[in-house]
């Protein structure tokens, strides 16, 4: 896969280059140092992935995202970066970001760029429950039906049950029902809503509140 960069920190432009070049499989195409140069590196170089940081001089990483997701054929796009505020989040799921990385472990970022390479959505374990947290300042309650009105009522039960957070089990003993029913409701979900694992569910859930 193809890889843009953009930081406005040189030490992680360089460091990311370094770890993420060394993968047989990851070409680090180009890198930048601003919103700006992103977008004119995204129209260049076509990349399979832009790895954009968020908060950079001038133009941000979320105005410059927003810019690549609205041209024709745009990369997908991983935010990596230390900043895990609620607006951040919120912006970034709307956007149609595939992935939010916080800055901890550079090492992790390319096992989450093959995730997202094979259609997969990435969200760290702090960013998800972050987004979890949202739910309690999120006023009323929201209509499941409305959001996804191709899904029976069970299956948008378990859709918010996974959004919280919780495992199959634990979804199980919230909705009074079988594991292998869970895992049933799960699969015609994946179906119907055309995802392919839990994390998508819940990314799916989040953006439709907004």
């Amino acid at each position: 896969m193809r890889v843009i960069v953009c930081d406005d920190d040189a030490v992680v432009v360089s460091s990311l280059a370094i770890v993420l070049g060394a993968q047989p499989d990851i070409e680090v195409a180009g890198t930048a140092s601003s919103g700006d140069e992103a977008v004119r590196l995204v129209a260049e170089l076509a990349p399979d992935i832009a790895l954009l940081d968020i908060q950079m001089p001038g133009t941000d990483g979320l105005t410059a995202a927003e810019r690549i997701l609205a041209a024709p054929n745009p990369p997908r796009v991983v935010f990596l970066t230390t900043f895990s505020d609620d607006e951040y989040i919120v912006r970034a799921l709307a956007l149609g970001a595939a992935g939010y990385l916080i800055k901890q472990d550079v090492a992790g970022v390319a096992p989450a760029l093959r995730a997202v390479a094979a259609g997969q959505s990435v969200l760290e374990g702090e960013v998800l429950e972050r987004a979890v947290s949202l739910k309690s300042t999120t006023p009323g309650k929201p209509d499941m039906g409305s959001l996804f009105p191709q899904l029976t009522e069970r299956e948008r039960e378990v859709v918010a049950l996974i959004a919280e957070g919780l495992d199959n089990r634990e979804v199980a003993d919230a909705a009074y029902m079988g594991e292998g029913t869970v895992r049933n409701h799960i699969s015609s979900i994946l179906a119907k809503l055309h995802l392919r694992n839990r994390t998508q569910i819940a990314i799916a859930y989040w953006r439709a509140l907004r």
